[in-house]
């Protein structure tokens, strides 16, 4: 009997991936780096720190990290300066559903709190949450279990008892490895065919997840 939820942000809650993907490729050509943008499918789920060593290694010890960071920052804050970070569909009908059954309802998103918190504030859905761990709280980034162990034990829940939501297959690893059943509804890319054997179910949006805790 699921208890509670527990919840990735980019690229499920809401719709960053394509705007983070945006903000690589402009600071790419920028910096004479063209198609940095397609980096973003092998980092889905990571934290920065993870993120930066990511990039050491696929551009060697050369890359201009510390300028692409700050290029990328400045053009992302750009961009949703003047359109915000849109929700992504059934995000908040999900949530309202879940708080308004008594589901306890976690965050577990490589994002910074600081910044996560904004964010959620923002696009109106951090008031839902009981709890969470944010990237900069957990030594091992996604696929690593720790995230979603702790983001259970923030809510004081048992994984079995919670439901994790996720969108990535680094997500989906984490979760399934820290002993939730995960959901998937995907953003940016599809999971192979071995991840998806990790998932209990896979829906198109966050609305489909609805009538699953009414079943329950």
């Amino acid at each position: 009997m699921i208890k509670a939820l527990v919840f990735d942000m980019d690229g499920l809650l809401l719709d960053s991936e394509r705007i983070v993907k945006r903000s690589w490729n402009e600071a790419g050509n920028e910096l004479g780096i063209p198609g940095i943008g397609e980096h973003i499918y092998h980092t889905l789920g990571l934290n920065r720190k993870a993120r930066n060593e990511y990039f050491k290694n696929a551009y060697g010890t050369d890359f201009p990290l510390e300028d692409f960071n700050q290029r990328t920052s400045d053009i992302f804050f750009r961009i949703i300066g003047n359109t915000g970070i849109p929700l992504k569909a059934g995000a908040k009908e999900l949530l309202e559903y879940a708080k308004g059954q008594g589901y306890k309802i976690a965050i577990a998103t490589s994002t910074s709190q600081a910044y996560a918190i904004k964010e959620m504030t923002d696009a109106g859905i951090w008031q839902y949450f009981d709890g969470g761990i944010f990237g900069d709280m957990v030594k091992n980034t996604k696929p690593d279990p720790e995230i979603y162990l702790k983001a259970c034990e923030s809510i004081k829940m048992a994984p079995n008892d919670c439901l994790a939501l996720e969108d990535a297959p680094a997500g989906i690893h984490s979760a399934h490895a820290a002993g939730l059943k995960v959901i998937v509804v995907p953003d940016l890319m599809e999971p192979d065919k071995e991840t998806l054997a990790l998932t209990y179910r896979k829906y198109e949006t966050l609305y489909d997840v609805i009538p699953l805790l009414k079943e329950e």
